[in-house]
């Protein structure tokens, strides 16, 4: 059985060379992400040649991702390193630009890169810097600074990271860079773009006007890494083409002890919205630097599975790691072992928002109950697809549409193989031409039956209308009728 979860890698220096993204495509990888936290236009149009080029001499449908980076909040440059110790102050400048230094023993002073943030800071709220690793309480807001007491021992160096986890940040998440990133998505056809540091609905909203004033309509994952993003779940899925659990940031914005109730709970609304979700960050860090993964990692990776995910997703494992194709080999092998175990077509109490939606649901229970060896998903928009992925069927799901984009789309989505691609014509023409292309292509077999989903007339987004049983006799019947057709 080939894997149903999806793997998302990130290239980079350890993985962007042709040959490279060739054994990471053909050992499992469905997506490859562009990080655009790194690298320049000129570097990331490179590796997506490559890409191409080796979709095109594989044949292997495979997405790309392009993951915008956002409002990344950082402190200055330094002096020196600050070797912080509890009880210490930090004076955070709102107005004036300095390089951090130490003011007397036991007081520093520095700013941030967006020192908007600090005035919507109160007595009582948490800083946190260096991934988490500093924290510290604000004890006063001045008209021309915050200061804050550190709580625990630890070493602040230049442009590290800085998180606010209890303080709504009220700026734009998209910095004049991420517009000018966007751009370069959309003119270079990018499948999916990841929206950074998203708290509510109009971010998505926002990002959405600026690709569609560009020309666009690539498809947007909302970032979950923001602990009013989690608050505001629901209405971010509304508006949002499927999220990513970002689980780095979620750590340090949420208690990290809460991390993996949170991640459930997300992957279930987004399976219930049959929006695509990725979980993300450090699911086998250890295979950066060493050619095994721990015992943990791989429970995390398989839990993830377990959940519901549709893609898990490597970070600093194939950028720069030691061996990312092993590392994308390791993750194939634990989602396999996973999905063994698989709580397939579990048929849960989905709200039926429309008749496609129960013809979805009847079609798959069809399936189950007669035992075929797959799904045929005539599909426009992806949207019917996607709906009978969520009720997990124990058989692939074989998409059939006219549209290479919403093909490469479907590749991020659990279960679904976007095997087909056919001009609009008649649908008795257009299922001969499937059958005909997979019975060419061995992915399907004159000697099994399928459950095709179709909507009549074609072409017309949301028409899911007819369930048909493909026996062989009748691919027989389809097969003859594409040969006179032609």
């Amino acid at each position: 059985m080939k894997k149903r979860t999806k793997i998302v890698a990130t290239l980079g220096p350890a993985s962007d060379a042709y040959e490279q993204i060739i054994a990471l495509m053909r050992a499992g990888v469905n997506v490859f992400r562009l990080n655009f936290s790194h690298g320049t236009h000129e570097y990331h149009l490179n590796v997506l040649t490559r890409i191409r080029k080796a979709i095109e001499e594989t044949g292997l449908m495979t997405g790309i991702l392009q993951d915008i980076s956002g409002p990344k909040i950082r402190v200055c440059m330094l002096e020196e390193d600050f070797i912080l110790k509890s009880g210490d102050k930090i004076e955070f400048m709102k107005k004036e630009e300095i390089v951090g230094h130490r003011v007397e023993e036991g007081l520093y002073r520095l700013c941030i890169n967006e020192p908007a943030i600090l005035n919507q800071l109160a007595v009582g709220e948490y800083i946190y810097m260096y991934d988490g690793i500093i924290r510290a309480v604000v004890t006063s807001s001045l008209p021309d600074k915050v200061i804050v007491e550190i709580e625990n021992d630890g070493m602040l160096s230049s442009r590290k990271g800085v998180n606010f986890p209890n303080t709504r940040l009220g700026i734009d998440v998209l910095t004049q860079k991420d517009k000018k990133d966007m751009l370069w998505g959309v003119e270079n056809n990018v499948d999916f773009m990841a929206i950074s540091f998203v708290q509510n609905a109009q971010d998505m909203l926002n990002a959405r006007k600026i690709i569609r004033s560009c020309g666009g309509s690539t498809q947007i994952f909302a970032k979950i890494e923001k602990f009013d993003a989690v608050e505001n779940i629901d209405e971010i899925l509304e508006v949002s083409d499927g999220i990513m659990v970002a689980r780095g940031d979620l750590g340090i914005e949420i208690p990290y002890f809460d991390v993996p109730y949170t991640q459930k709970m997300l992957i279930q609304k987004a399976n219930n919205k049959s929006k695509p979700v990725i979980t993300a960050t450090q699911m086998l860090l250890s295979m950066t630097t060493k050619e095994t993964a721990t015992r943990a990692e791989i429970s995390d990776v398989a839990n993830a599975v377990l959940d519901g995910t549709d893609a898990v997703m490597l970070s600093e494992e194939s950028a720069i790691g030691h061996n990312p194709v092993l590392a994308v080999e390791t993750m194939v092998q634990t989602i396999n072992a996973a999905e063994e175990h698989y709580p397939f077509h579990k048929f849960k109490d989905f709200k039926m928002y429309d008749r496609g939606d129960k013809i979805d649901d009847a079609a798959v229970r069809l399936s189950e109950s007669l035992d075929t060896s797959g799904i045929i998903a005539m599909t426009t928009s992806g949207g019917s697809a996607k709906k009978i992925a969520r009720y997990r069927p124990s058989r692939p799901i074989y998409a059939m549409t006219h549209d290479l984009g919403i093909a490469c789309s479907l590749s991020i989505v659990w279960g679904i193989v976007p095997a087909f691609s056919v001009k609009k014509d008649s649908l008795k023409h257009m299922i001969s031409d499937v059958l005909d292309q997979g019975i060419q292509r061995g992915v399907l077999d004159l000697e099994k039956t399928y459950i095709l989903v179709a909507g009549d007339p074609v072409g017309t987004p949301g028409s899911t209308n007819l369930i048909r049983v493909l026996t062989g006799h009748e691919m027989r019947f389809f097969c003859t009728l594409k040969k006179h057709h032609s």
